[in-house]
């Protein structure tokens, strides 16, 4: 949501120490090839509803425009879809709910909703929507009752600071003082002022956002993104890591998922937790499937524009070790490069189309869940303030086609080359390298599922990485640099795998001789022994 990654630049010490030291103590834990396997992932396509695609001339992308452009989404190979806030809102962004058993009427009704569900599951797509708990819009209802008096019946749904004594503590979790005035008294916001803090000490205000799970799981709804996820309790920046509030933070997600359990099972759950490791495993526990991993996104990006290649394999699997302690091996990381809240990866590059290959290739040949922000397969620009990282999709080259929306005018939409009509064109085009990526998961079950593991090559400009799932296991390499590879594939005690067939490669002139490699630049292999 806006305002939040600017204050989320950095990590709680607290949080990257227990990382660090959690990293440490797994190094002499079991190899990665014995975790836990934590099953077969979804590719997701993260997109903004407003920006997509429009069914009615209105300029505004709506729940049509997105059924109408269901084919485009399954050439790309994705298993599900992420819809950010479709409910009523006062906001172009939707972050700030004023009804959650609504659809805001800019995007169609709930029969265009439902349409959407059934059409989207013929096609093995799954639907996931954003669901925003921490907080509603001042606007809302209960709000506006709760601000009436001290008696009113919603006043408890809210936390005031008369209530509580006096408004302390005063440091925001998320940078400046969160209370705000309202009349003679104020009130939490961690956010904004527009978007005050329920009070989920309240058993009312719980039932009540189980009851709105509940109903859209009942609609069709495969699942939830839920915004703002570590932020239930203790937004204050001298408790909101204290183990007393990261506890009832973790209970209450486990109370939302025994909810749900009641009506969807095998409801997906992907958590906004923008922390560290340490801080998100313990809501991996009988509550969340997944939580998106902020830090990485960060480091893929560096790993591409430096041209440098890093021991992910190390990392991720010391990582994924812990999240599979904490889940009983239930935990799908949750990948990406950019989203709603970052700019986009193409900026972030600086255009560097190669740049931007690489990154793509490293998301999508790595375990769990990979969410693809819509436009990056096109190499859409785009950098804050946060509208312009939301502009509208480019369909055509030449802006003007019913189908694009106007919602707001395109910044970075340049010379239309980065379009889909442009890029459908070209074989070897940045979407149709999504596509491949996408589609190397689906017929590997090494890449879909399975672990990550260490590969030492000898070559800083080759990133590696062993995938396993069960028997089958394959080696990945990425030629992040301009100039070709070429390395000597050793067997060694470490590393006791002969890889001797060339299974799969973004482009051609890579070359497999007995042990040696060739990698053309900016290239991405798989081998399998």
């Amino acid at each position: 949501m806006s305002r939040k990654a600017m204050n989320r630049l950095f990590a709680p010490i607290l949080g990257l120490l227990i990382s660090l030291c959690l990293l440490l103590s797994a190094c002499s834990s079991a190899p990665p090839s014995e975790l836990k396997e934590a099953g077969p992932s979804d590719t997701f396509y993260e997109i903004f509803v407003r920006a997509f695609a429009d069914s009615n001339g209105d300029g505004i992308g709506d729940l049509n425009g997105i059924t109408d452009k269901l084919d485009y989404v399954k050439s790309l190979g994705v298993d599900g879809i992420w819809l950010m806030p479709i409910q009523i809102s006062p906001s172009y962004h939707g972050y700030d709910v004023t009804d959650y058993y609504s659809i805001h009427p800019d995007y169609g009704t709930l029969e265009d909703f439902k349409r959407l569900l059934d059409e989207a599951h013929k096609l093995d797509i799954r639907v996931i929507m954003d669901l925003v708990v921490n907080h509603t819009s001042s606007e809302h209802p209960w709000f506006v009752e709760s601000a009436k008096d001290i008696s009113n019946e919603y006043r408890d749904w809210y936390v005031w600071a008369s209530d509580r004594g006096g408004a302390k503590p005063a440091d925001g979790a998320v940078g400046p003082s969160p209370w705000h005035a309202r009349g003679d008294d104020r009130y939490l916001g961690v956010f904004w002022e527009g978007m005050p803090d329920l009070n989920f000490d309240n058993p009312n205000v719980r039932k009540e956002l189980i009851a709105i799970g509940k109903y859209w799981l009942t609609q069709g709804v495969d699942g939830f993104r839920l915004d703002a996820a570590k932020h239930i309790y203790g937004d204050f920046g001298s408790t909101i890591n204290t183990p007393a509030v990261k506890d009832k933070n973790k209970v209450w997600w486990q109370e939302f998922r025994q909810g749900l359990n009641e009506v969807k099972p095998d409801a997906y759950l992907v958590g906004e937790v923008w922390d560290s490791t340490a801080v998100i495993g313990p809501y991996l526990d009988n509550a969340l499937n997944s939580a998106f991993n902020f830090d990485l996104a960060d480091r893929l990006l560096s790993i591409a524009s430096q041209e440098t290649a890093q021991d992910i394999g190390f990392s991720l699997s010391r990582a994924h070790e812990y999240f599979a302690d904490m889940s009983d091996g239930k935990f799908k990381d949750a990948y990406f490069l950019t989203n709603h809240d970052k700019d986009r990866v193409m900026t972030k590059l600086q255009g560097n189309v190669d740049h931007a290959r690489m990154a793509a290739a490293m998301l999508l040949t790595m375990p769990g869940t990979p969410f693809v922000y819509y436009g990056e397969e096109l190499g859409m620009e785009g950098a804050k303030p946060d509208e312009h990282i939301r502009e509208p999709f480019p369909w055509s080259k030449k802006p003007g086609t019913s189908t694009e929306t106007t919602w707001i005018a395109s910044r970075y939409r340049g010379d239309g080359s980065a379009s889909v009509e442009t890029l459908e064109e070209l074989p070897d085009s940045l979407l149709n390298l999504y596509r491949k990526l996408i589609s190397w998961r689906s017929s590997e079950p090494a890449l879909r599922g399975g672990t990550i593991g260490s590969y030492e090559n000898g070559n800083s400009s080759v990133a590696s990485y062993t995938r396993t799932a069960g028997e089958e296991q394959l080696l990945v390499l990425h030629n992040l640099s301009g100039q070709e590879q070429t390395l000597t594939l050793q067997v060694t005690k470490a590393q006791p795998i002969a890889y001797t067939q060339l299974a799969l490669s973004t482009k051609a002139g890579a070359k497999l001789n007995k042990e040696v490699l060739v990698l053309p630049p900016y290239t991405t292999v798989v081998l399998k022994p």
